[in-house]
């Protein structure tokens, strides 16, 4: 059977709700997130943080849409597209500012969904979250055994709930082994290709509302980063797991492709302390 993994990741998108942030006006919102020294920081830890893995995938067989909107400035516009020409399993999706954030992403995702395809793996992948190099290829290849519970809703959820939390401030990284549940990195929603619903359409905190749900927490799987342009910043529900005598440095490296020395250097030069919200860090 066909397993399509589709992925959602919204670039500095400017548009309406979706986001804890909010703003009055289109225009506060675009110099919100436009603002060069945040741009900068944004793509900084996509491009150190979130694309390694992704890149390196044991299994190449999946679609990341990359939404934005079609003012996003130079550089970071041409350096996405130039993305989609290295990497032909990112997509563009230039959306327009939309106040109703579900339209703004099925309008992104709808013209790559297969319609041919028995089930449709949707996931979602913040810019500056990330997920293990095995991570496609464990999605994909599980839903053979979960098969069944999905038939009796055609809905379903995968959570890979054993991952990393990295802090940075302008003291550098800091590292916490955590089981977190539903977290939006390593969480996969199974659904047939004319369901004409999106990952988000799912807040990942209330999952168990909206359908039946697997958890896999055996191998370490996601990485959720904190820095201080969040949107959030809050951890999510979970407990630290045990680890003797962490090789942090090997394990970022090898599960996600994360350079963790880089990352200090760029976390001390960036100076800045965690996000003024409310549950940052918690």
């Amino acid at each position: 059977m066909r397993v399509q993994m589709l992925g959602l990741c919204r670039f500095s998108y400017l548009g309406g709700r979706g986001f804890q942030v909010s703003h009055q006006t289109v225009s506060e919102r675009r110099a919100f997130l436009y603002d060069p020294a945040r741009l900068a920081r944004r793509w900084h830890w996509f491009e150190n943080v979130t694309l390694p893995g992704l890149l390196a995938q044991t299994d190449q067989d999946f679609t990341m849409v990359l939404m934005t909107g079609p003012d996003l400035p130079d550089p970071y516009m041409s350096q996405l597209r130039e993305l989609t020409e290295i990497a032909p399993q990112f997509k563009l999706a230039l959306i327009p500012p939309i106040e109703a954030h579900l339209d703004a992403c099925m309008q992104a995702i709808t013209p790559y969904i297969e319609p041919q395809a028995d089930v449709v793996g949707h996931f979602r992948q913040d810019d500056d979250d990330a997920v293990a190099v095995d991570y496609i290829r464990d999605a994909r290849r599980d839903f053979a055994a979960m098969r069944p519970l999905w038939k009796q809703r055609g809905r379903l959820s995968c959570d890979y709930s054993r991952g990393l939390v990295l802090k940075a401030t302008q003291k550098g990284i800091s590292v916490e082994p955590r089981i977190i549940y539903n977290a939006v990195a390593g969480l996969t929603i199974y659904l047939p290709p004319d369901a004409q619903r999106s990952v988000m359409h799912f807040p990942h905190w209330k999952i168990g509302l909206s359908m039946p749900g697997v958890n896999m927490p055996s191998k370490v799987m996601f990485v959720r980063f904190l820095n201080h342009d969040n949107d959030s910043g809050a951890i999510g529900a979970g407990y630290q797991w045990d680890v003797t005598d962490p090789d942090w440095r090997t394990l970022l490296a090898e599960r996600f492709c994360i350079d963790l020395p880089s990352l200090e250097q760029a976390a001390r030069a960036f100076a800045l302390p965690g996000a003024d919200r409310p549950r940052w860090g918690v």
